[in-house]
């Protein structure tokens, strides 16, 4: 399956709820979700009106929501998600775990990039480095001790730049560490679930997939 191009603010709508598609963009652009509180499309109204949801749908929407927020194909999550359920701990846990470890997710953290589809594009151009080497998978998982870096001749291209100077851009998280002069950074500790604030109910995806 290709991965959705459209009009990001149709998904925000789509799941009831500002996903920050756009990143630091969303922080200063009015949301079309304030003036649409509704699902996109000929129905949309009519859903909104609904008063209840089935637990498959539910479920269902959860699973779309946090797809939507990282950037995954179905096929590509749940391959995480069998790789998450197959570990030691709590698959939910482990699951956002996961995804908060992908490269791309990282350099949106650090603030090398506006949005996770950007910091996604910044990977496969080869402007990153993992412990001195140049890696271009975005799903590639960093572990904690590793270093991230920006390439030497990448450091000062527009986005990287722009990004950075923003006055929206989101605080460090702790498991985190930034020398945002040298463009380098550091993953001090492997993410924990409650460093992850964003409401999401991860056992429904859970329930979902198990069915």
């Amino acid at each position: 399956m290709a991965r959705y191009t459209g009009p990001v603010c149709k998904l925000c709508r789509r799941e009831g709820q500002k996903l920050f598609l756009k990143g630091q963009k969303c922080y200063t652009e009015k949301c079309p979700i304030e003036r649409r509180a509704y699902p996109p499309g000929q129905h949309g109204p009519a859903q909104a009106r609904r008063r209840k949801q089935s637990d498959y749908a539910l479920q269902l929407r959860e699973k779309q929501k946090v797809k939507r927020i990282y950037g995954l194909p179905e096929k590509q999550f749940r391959s995480l998600f069998e790789y998450a359920n197959h570990i030691p701990g709590v698959t939910g846990d482990n699951l956002l775990v996961a995804l908060e470890s992908r490269l791309d997710n990282i350099i949106f953290r650090m603030g090398f990039a506006q949005s996770r589809s950007q910091a996604r594009q910044i990977v496969r151009h080869r402007h990153v480095e993992v412990n001195g080497g140049i890696v271009d998978v975005p799903s590639f998982r960093v572990s904690g001790g590793d270093e991230i870096a920006i390439r030497a001749k990448s450091k000062n291209i527009l986005p990287i730049e722009a990004s950075l100077e923003a006055r929206t851009r989101p605080a460090l998280p702790e498991w985190l560490a930034l020398d945002e002069k040298a463009r380098v950074g550091r993953v001090v500790r492997t993410p924990m679930r409650s460093d992850i604030s964003f409401p999401i109910q991860e056992q429904l995806i859970v329930e979902l997939y198990s069915k």
